[in-house]
């Protein structure tokens, strides 16, 4: 039962780090406005409406890769062979996104892709099954 809950909470934790990486080196490329606080919603609603492409498709890949790791991660920890670690940090992932997704302005596209690359949870899944990896 630990291994299980540890499974999951691994997952989750790959994941938010390669989110966090991901959207940092994309701030990096894509600054935000000049004195633009992190945490203030409405300056970052302001700034979404005129965020540069590349700027949104850094979250998104933000998002592809975490689901991936998570997934990954997930299923090398349990050690079992069952995908439910990796949907279950899939499905919690979905969860916060779609609720970012709809406190900020975001384009439909984003909406699309910041829904479908969660279920590259089962493409780590299914590396992680790999024996050589």
């Amino acid at each position: 039962m630990f291994r299980r809950i540890l499974a999951v909470l691994g997952g989750l934790f790959f994941g938010v780090v390669t989110i966090t990486i991901v959207e940092k080196l994309g701030h990096y490329l894509f600054p935000r406005p000049a004195g633009m606080k992190e945490n203030d919603m409405e300056a970052l609603k302001q700034y979404l409406e005129t965020a540069p492409l590349m700027a949104l498709l850094f979250v998104i890949l933000g998002y592809a890769l975490a689901s991936l790791i998570a997934g990954f991660f997930a299923t090398k920890i349990a050690d079992d062979g069952r995908k439910t670690y990796a949907v279950i940090c899939g499905v919690i992932f979905l969860l916060q996104g779609i609720y970012m997704m709809y406190i900020l302005p975001t384009p439909i596209w984003f909406w699309v892709l910041g829904i479908v690359v969660w279920g590259l949870v089962l493409v780590g899944y299914k590396l992680a099954l790999n024996k050589k990896i």
